[in-house]
């Protein structure tokens, strides 16, 4: 018996062993596919960092090398020797203002809709809704004759106003609400606060990850947005906005592309979101799963 005991803990000693090599080794295995593909997607950011300070010799001899043997500044100081400084306050200027109004006006809607009955609240929200399932590119048309019409082309108010408030602002701070308790209003309200009061006061600052999420999607929106100032300005070239201003700093190359420069420039518009993104990453993620919009 005793001999039959030690046998069937000896082997389930190395059954037990067998499954935690096996788990190892799936960890293991899991790990390595996940360091490919974080390599794969980051590979071409670094290449783009390197470049920026290549020679365009070096670029045109090494062009996948992510250190750059001799290191130059050339590329930054070709792409300021242009406007870029004025585009570059261009566009935080209208990104500042964008966001700052796309969280005011999407705050109040988002709370209209998720708090206070009203006839047709329904219907507008899914007319909302159903905005954003119109491509962007269909609108450009009727947008530009719009904004001709009411004489806002060439100005700072036909780069922002169009852009102010958004569909998918009203429905993530729509969603963010509804999941705010009703007893925190409701207690509000038994003080004898207002429907502001209790709006600005008690229900705004717990939407602060529903808030720090749609500043980040809004000011990326903003910062990005190549189509929009592409319609609205036309001949105003001290309106350009950095991506529009890159864009055609390209096409003014023509064959003799420099790559350096574009690289700095691509630089300059990715890393202000990118540190954007980690400071504030962890209101995002907390923001995207309050929403309800989480995949």
């Amino acid at each position: 018996m005793t001999t039959v005991a030690t046998n069937t803990s000896t082997a389930a000693t190395v059954e037990r062993e067998g499954r935690g090599a096996g788990h190892y080794i799936k960890l293991v295995l899991s790990y390595g596919v996940l360091f490919l593909l974080a390599a794969a997607f980051i590979y071409p950011f670094l290449l783009a960092i390197g470049t920026s300070f290549k020679t365009l010799p070096e670029i045109n001899q090494t062009p996948v090398s992510i250190i750059p043997r001799e290191f130059t500044l050339e590329g930054y100081q070709r792409l300021f020797s242009f406007n870029v400084g004025r585009w570059t306050i261009n566009s935080a200027i209208v990104a500042v203002l964008i966001t700052l109004g796309n969280v005011f006006f999407a705050s109040l809607a988002g709370y209209a809709l998720a708090r206070i009955p009203f006839p047709g609240s329904r219907v507008a929200f899914l007319a909302i809704l159903g905005t954003m399932m119109i491509p962007g590119i269909v609108l450009i048309i009727p947008m530009f004759i719009i904004l001709k019409t009411l004489g806002m082309i060439n100005s700072y108010t036909g780069l922002i106003i169009p852009k102010i408030i958004t569909a998918f602002g009203i429905f993530l701070m729509k969603q963010f609400f509804e999941s705010v308790p009703r007893e925190l209003e409701e207690a509000a309200r038994i003080d004898g606060a207002t429907q502001f009061q209790t709006f600005f006061r008690v229900v705004l600052p717990t939407a602060r990850p529903a808030l720090v999420a749609l500043i980040i999607f809004s000011f990326q929106g903003a910062w990005n947005d190549f189509m929009h100032p592409l319609i609205v300005v036309t001949t105003n070239k001290d309106l350009y906005t950095l991506p529009l201003g890159l864009a055609l700093l390209r096409g003014g190359m023509g064959q003799n592309l420099q790559w350096n420069s574009l690289m700095a420039g691509s630089m300059l518009t990715t890393v202000p979101m990118a540190i954007i993104f980690f400071i504030f990453q962890r209101y995002f993620i907390e923001g995207i799963s309050y929403s309800g919009i989480k995949g």
